[in-house]
C-alpha cells in the first residue's frame, strides 16, 4: 500500500475512535465530568495532534510529504469520518 493511504487508514481509525470519545465526553456518560462538548473537540484534537505524530515517527516525516501531505491525507479524512461517526452516535 501507498504511505497516503497508510496515513489516511490510520487516520481513520483514530477518528472513529476520538468520535466514541467524543460522544462519551458530550453525553455525559462518565460521572464527575457532566455534559461538555467543548472538552469533546478538544479530546479530538489532541488524538488528531497524537495521531500525526505517530504517523512521521512510523512511516517518516519526509514520506508523509510534511504538513501539506498531512492535511490531504490526514487532517481532512479524520476530521469528516469523526463528524460523521460522533453524529451517528448522538442520534442513536
Amino acid at each position: 500500500m501507498e504511505i497516503e493511504a497508510k496515513v489516511t487508514s490510520l487516520h481513520l481509525i483514530a477518528g472513529i475512535a476520538a468520535a466514541y470519545i467524543s460522544f462519551i465526553l458530550s453525553t455525559g456518560s462518565l460521572s464527575g465530568i457532566g455534559k461538555n462538548d467543548a472538552l469533546a473537540v478538544l479530546a479530538a484534537l489532541i488524538i488528531l495532534y497524537i495521531t500525526g505524530q505517530i504517523s512521521e515517527r512510523i512511516f517518516g516525516k519526509e514520506e508523509v510529504g510534511g504538513i501539506k501531505g498531512w492535511l490531504w491525507s490526514g487532517i481532512v479524512p479524520f476530521f469528516f469520518v469523526w463528524i460523521m461517526v460522533w453524529t451517528i452516535f448522538l442520534n442513536m
